[in-house]
């Protein structure tokens, strides 16, 4: 890749035709010079980092076919007469920061045959005369602010091969104008408010991909759509389709999204037929059954999400080598992990949360050496946990949370290289299809309640959650080496001993809770170097001493992150100590802490000085009684 700013002397080269620099990191703006480039045929220079206006400059490439300046960051409106580049065929502006509405002028485009400005800060109503250029074959207006003109007719004059107009306000039913292009293989009308039932006619057409997903749609879906020879992707997710799934007469079937409507029944055993599927998303709905279809040794499918159903019966295990993810989470799987999972060894991703698996954590998972997500929160799992684990060292996230599991926590989970190392960010679906694909969040317990991570950030997250089981023992030193480990919480078990120092290395740790076991000693001063820790629970322990100082611990102010301790104090708490406990080495408290210890340590010795003085000087002359004095007492209660 090339990195720098676009020559500013590039308009020197008169005879060029062709600049295609695509996929490298320019910078910058560019060169206002382009325009004296008047042979110019091809100006590529998409996915770059390419920022500012595109220049005026630019309209006089009187010879212009070709203009593709997608994914950059352009800002500022399309130049207004755009349209005098009347030799343009393809104009690709998308994925950019470029505001206002669609230059009138692109009208004059007679040639015009791709035109795309998805993904932009675009406003206004979409021109109906797009639909008049006569040559136009891919219209992608989606991703932006535009709108829709309900209340108009289309008759287009040209023949659409593809066309997104998602979140473009459509309303009502699909455009009937669409049953009339006869050459569409591409549509993507998601995100908008479409409602009715799926079309019988784009059901029997023989488009590539329909994007369908956010919208009001119901009823089933028609059988004609699963007996297409030509049909790539289906996205039907967020809407409100109901029924069961046809029959699948079909092999051309890549990505199938039907998520979060109300489908129900068993999955027909013939959609493991479906050779070419790579990404299958039945999740949110109410599909059942105690046999889920058995895919080959054979497939193709990397991606499974069949969460939130009613399922039932064995954990299904019949599936290919290439299988990255399977997420079974929510629904009523019982029994032991299958061993046919150890064969998986593309696993990446596996989520049996919230079902009623039983038995001990299996050997094989150890040898599942690509696994990153490993959640098997709310189950009946029991036995220990084996050192083995340790040896995942791609393990980003590991959930055992609210099982039956027994003994003390491996050593070896200090050697988890994946919440060690800074995670390498996973390339996106989105980046991998050429459409917007998303898979269903992933739950997880953070900061007090149950969130989703999407599954395209979840190379930035580090987990480990082991709360809510019966582990024993002390908390291993070596977790501390767990250096990009965001949370850690080993809350509601029957650990005991000390906290270890080594916690305080936990760089990046933003919610620690190591609340409900049976912990003795003192907080470590260590602790008063956790600069992301915003959520902390160490509350019904048996820590006693001082609440260390420091920025963010003294942020954590909350009495019931501490509650239910033998004897802690400190000014998070309000509650004095009696003697300033030695700093841990290096850390220096910082004047508000000696004022705030000065002031209390004064008050203790200051008040009792004071009063014996004046007691002196009341019995000198002659106030007290000296045997009523004797029998006298008074007790100094700390203030809170």
């Amino acid at each position: 890749m090339i990195e720098g700013t676009l020559p500013s002397d590039i308009g020197g080269l008169k005879n060029l035709q062709r600049l295609s620099l695509d996929s490298n990191v320019f910078h910058g703006e560019i060169p206002e010079g382009i325009g004296n480039l008047t042979e110019l045929r091809e100006l590529s220079l998409p996915h770059n980092r390419i920022s500012g206006t595109i220049p005026l400059s630019i309209l006089q490439l009187k010879k212009l076919q070709v203009l593709q300046l997608q994914n950059n960051t352009f800002s500022m409106e399309i130049p207004a007469e755009i349209g005098d580049l009347v030799n343009i065929t393809t104009m690709d502006l998308s994925k950019n920061n470029l505001t206002g509405a669609i230059p009138s002028s692109i009208r004059k485009l007679g040639n015009l045959q791709t035109l795309q400005l998805n993904d932009n800060k675009l406003s206004g109503d979409i021109p109906s005369w797009l639909f008049d250029l006569q040559e136009m074959k891919k219209l992608h207006l989606g991703g932006n602010r535009l709108a829709w003109n309900n209340n108009i007719t289309i008759i287009p004059k040209c023949k659409i091969n593809s066309l997104s107009l998602r979140s473009c306000s459509v309303r009502g039913g699909i455009p009937s104008w669409l049953s009339n292009q006869t050459d569409l293989i591409f549509l993507d009308l998601s995100e908008n408010d479409i409602e009715g039932n799926f079309p019988l006619w784009l059901a029997q057409r023989s488009l590539g991909t329909i994007i369908l997903s956010d919208n009001n749609l119901t009823g089933p879906l028609p059988s004609q759509l699963f007996q297409s020879r030509n049909l790539s992707v289906l996205a039907l997710s967020r809407n409100r389709f109901s029924g069961e799934l046809p029959e699948f007469n079909t092999s051309s079937i890549m990505i199938l999204v039907l998520s979060e409507n109300n489908f129900s029944g068993l999955v027909p055993k013939s959609i493991s037929n479906i050779y070419r599927l790579l990404l299958l998303d039945l999740s949110k709905n109410s599909f059942s059954g105690s046999e889920f279809p058995a895919f080959g040794p054979n497939s193709l499918l990397a991606l499974l999400d069949i969460s939130s159903n009613k399922f039932s019966g064995k954990v299904p295990s019949e599936f290919g080598l290439y299988t990255v993810m399977l997420s079974f989470s929510e629904n009523a799987f019982s029994g032991p992990l299958p061993e046919n999972f150890s064969s998986f060894i593309n696993l990446e991703h596996l989520d049996l949360h919230d079902n009623n698996i039983t038995g001990e954590l299996p050997a094989f998972l150890s040898q599942l050496s690509s696994l990153q997500v490993l959640n098997l929160r709310n189950n009946s799992i029991r036995g220990s946990i084996s050192d083995d684990l340790s040896s995942l060292s791609s393990l980003r996230i590991l959930d055992l949370s609210n099982n039956n599991l027994m003994g003390e926590i491996p050593h070896g989970f200090g050697n988890l290289t994946g919440m060690i190392d800074t995670p390498e960010v996973s390339p996106k679906l989105s980046d991998i299809f050429t459409f917007p694909v998303e898979i269903s969040d992933l739950i997880v317990n953070w900061k007090n309640s149950q969130r989703g991570l999407a599954i395209r950030n979840l190379g930035i997250y580090t987990f480990l959650d082991l709360s809510k089981n019966q582990l024993s023992g002390s908390i291993p030193p070596s977790l501390g080496s767990l250096k990009s480990l965001k949370l850690l919480n080993l809350s509601y078990n029957e650990l005991s001993g000390n906290i270890p120092m080594s916690l305080g290395d936990l760089e990046s740790v933003e919610t620690l809770d190591l609340s409900h076991n049976e912990l003795d000693g003192e907080i470590p001063g260590t602790f008063a170097k956790l600069q992301e820790l915003n959520t902390l629970d160490l509350s019904k322990n048996k820590l006693r001493g001082k609440i260390p100082d420091g920025p963010q611990m003294d942020r954590l102010n909350d009495p019931n992150i501490y509650a239910n301790n033998s004897g802690l104090c400190g000014m998070q708490i309000q509650v004095p100590c009696e003697e300033d406990p030695l700093q841990p080495p290096g850390q220096s408290p910082g004047l508000n802490k000696e004022e705030t210890w000065f002031s209390w340590l004064a008050t203790v010795i200051g008040y009792p000085v004071g009063f014996l003085s004046s007691v002196a000087v009341m019995y000198v002359t002659g106030y007290f009684n000296v045997t009523g004095l004797y029998h006298r007492r008074r007790r100094y209660t700390s203030a809170r």
